[in-house]
């Protein structure tokens, strides 16, 4: 039998609602905070009992409701937020829909107390997950509002068997508290679990006590191991912490990203992310950030999910190139001189520059075993073609690179030198003193003593003149001898026809055949024996995808390393004084020299504490 259409009951789809918008203790409380911020306020505190699940009081000193608007505060689609369509599509507020104090009120005991500055007295609505019947009565209650939120889902037990046990829900909700505080510096906020104060935290305006609330957020280590950016163009600002990828973590449970104040999780912004470390972090590891972008409210898209964690962005091409550059400048700036100065005894946070970027030379080897002549440009092309082929284990290695780094010329020549006489200071990663069973340098510095790898040191000294090399000639291509006939989507084929230009700069060169074939008639020099139809294919729909294409630069990257891997100085290698000076000071002036190719790191520093620690002096 057919049954008839009819309305739902005001009850029945708040109830709908909140299974979008509440699905345990800490949604809850996300919307409430949200609430209190969008009113003003500048202090927060939070109680909660049993994980949330039987008491969630928020209180804050915000504007305050008006006691006419208070039994409305619980309709859906009721806010003060947004007017028109205007509003919606430049969106300022965290809360917008108007749904959350209903759907929260329909499973719950609710009551919501408030006064504005200008009311005589506070006044109070009660809900107990019924249709909206409430009434309004006088209470005491200073300016701002409190919301109560008694044991939920006690009039939906299919949904409370869903919930974890108190310590899950209330690590959820943590988790919460903590990224509106990492939102909001300049709000206090404070936090209580069964009558216990888990945090309580001031308002932090200079940037040394957002680095203090940073690190009782997340840890000390993470402030003790990243650098402080600061990046604006082309109306995007982006400011934060970026961890360094000595710092990297086994998962992503360390990554905030905001965008103009809202916490968001990105496909597009992962991405940008992810290539920015891409050359320096160990396979499988993920990084730590909090990051910041601000721009223009109409050109993001808020209203994209209930819950509001993701976003549109109207240019998605310009914001993901500008996060991928910006956090690529700042990961390549970061010289030893950096990282000394973030040892455990001194845990600053060495600061990027925000000004125009410009890549450091790398400074050649000096030392006689490494005094091989520059091969010419026409000699650097064969030697990457010849990698491209063992790659695809094709050609063998060359025997000069098998036997020498690649001392491209890129750069000025430094001198190799030993430890002064005078007592002037010595550099970051200081004079080498030994070299340890052929593997490790030996060097003191300010602080004490530093460990080097020299093969990882050497890969990424080498790996970065290559790429400096291979850039400063373009992108050699060449026409195949055979065009390739291949098969894509109709969006792929469209983005070819699109994209003919950045294509081209790629070195690549495709006509269209049909609704959803295409001809690959040009590939780069240095990728003639990849599979051209499987490097097509994943560059298209990353241009579909994300506006541009790191695809290539991955590939050409992987066969340039594989370069400077083996053109690094092998394992048992016995190095001079002077061999090793002049690595170290390389290591100064290279870009990511803290990581080879690989991710791993290339040295390391023991302190005079920490290597008196070992030794017991002092005691």
């Amino acid at each position: 039998m057919t049954k008839r259409i009819h309305i739902l009951s005001p009850r029945l789809a708040n109830q709908i609602a909140a299974g979008e918008v509440v699905e345990r203790p800490a949604n809850v409380i996300k919307e409430l905070v949200e609430n209190a911020l969008d009113a003003g306020a500048d202090r927060i505190d939070v109680d909660v009992e049993q994980g949330g699940v039987k008491l969630m009081r928020i209180r804050d000193n915000g504007s305050g409701i008006d006691c006419e608007d208070l039994p409305l505060a619980l309709s859906r689609h009721a806010t003060s937020k947004i007017q028109d369509l205007d509003d919606l599509e430049a969106v300022k507020s965290l809360g917008f829909r108007g749904e959350a104090l209903a759907s929260i009120a329909s499973v719950s005991r609710l009551t919501l107390s408030s006064r504005t500055a200008t009311a005589e007295q506070a006044w109070q609505v009660e809900a107990e997950g019924r249709d909206m019947a409430t009434s309004v009565k006088p209470c005491a209650h200073p300016q701002g509002t409190t919301l109560e939120v008694r044991d939920l889902f006690f009039n939906t037990p299919a949904r409370r068997k869903f919930l974890r046990t108190e310590k899950t829900e209330f690590a959820h909700l943590e988790e919460v508290i903590k990224r509106m505080a990492l939102s909001r510096f300049d709000v206090a906020f404070s936090l209580r679990h069964n009558q216990k104060v888990v945090h309580s935290l001031r308002p932090a305006i200079s940037q040394l006590d957002q680095e203090k609330r940073i690190a009782a957020m997340l840890s000390p280590e993470f402030m003790a191991q990243s650098v402080h950016l600061e990046m604006e163009a082309a109306g995007l600002h982006l400011q934060g912490w970026v961890g360094l990828p000595t710092f990297s973590r086994s998962q992503a449970d360390m990554q905030y990203f905001f965008v103009n104040g809202r916490i968001v999780r990105d496909k597009l912004v992962a991405h940008a992310i992810r290539q920015a470390y891409q050359d320096v972090l160990y396979h499988g590891r993920h990084s730590a950030f909090v990051l910041y972008l601000t721009l223009d409210p109409t050109l993001v898209d808020v209203n994209v999910h209930p819950t509001k964690h993701e976003v549109r962005f109207r240019d998605g091409r310009l914001v993901h190139d500008f996060l991928f550059r910006s956090l690529h400048r700042a990961l390549g700036d970061v010289r030893p001189q950096n990282a000394v100065m973030q040892t455990p005894q001194t845990p600053q946070v060495s600061g990027i520059a925000a000004g125009e970027f410009s890549a450091q030379n790398a400074i050649a080897f000096n030392a006689q075993a490494y005094q091989n002549p520059a091969p010419a440009a026409a000699q650097v092309r064969e030697q990457m073609a010849a990698y491209a082929d063992l790659h695809q284990g094709v050609a063998p290695i060359t025997h000069t690179l098998m036997n020498a780094p690649a001392n491209l010329p890129v750069g000025a020549i430094s001198s190799p030198f030993n430890t002064p006489a005078d007592n002037s200071s010595p550099p970051p990663l200081g004079y080498a003193i030994a070299q340890l069973h052929g593997i490790y340098i030996l060097a003191q510095n300010a602080l004490g003593l530093v460990l080097v790898d020299m093969h990882a040191a050497h890969e990424r000294i080498t790996y970065e003149r290559l790429k400096q090399a291979y850039d400063a000639q373009g992108i050699q291509s060449q026409p195949l001898l055979v065009p390739e006939a291949i098969h894509v989507s109709q969006q792929q084929a469209d983005v070819a026809e699109q994209q003919q230009e950045t294509l081209q700069q790629l070195g690549i060169r495709i006509e269209r055949s049909g609704p959803e074939s295409l001809v690959i008639r040009q590939m780069p020099v240095l990728l003639r024996n990849a599979r051209a139809e499987d490097l097509v294919v994943k560059i298209l729909e990353e241009l579909r995808v994300h506006g541009q294409s790191r695809h290539l630069t991955e590939f050409r990257n992987e066969v340039l390393g594989t370069m400077a891997c083996h053109g690094a100085v092998r394992a048992n290698r016995k190095l001079s004084i002077e061999e090793m000076n002049g690595l170290l000071r390389d290591m100064e002036q290279t870009e990511r020299s803290g990581q080879c190719n690989h991710g791993r790191p290339t040295w390391t520093q023991l302190s005079m504490q920490e290597l008196d620690k070992l030794f017991m002096r002092g005691r």
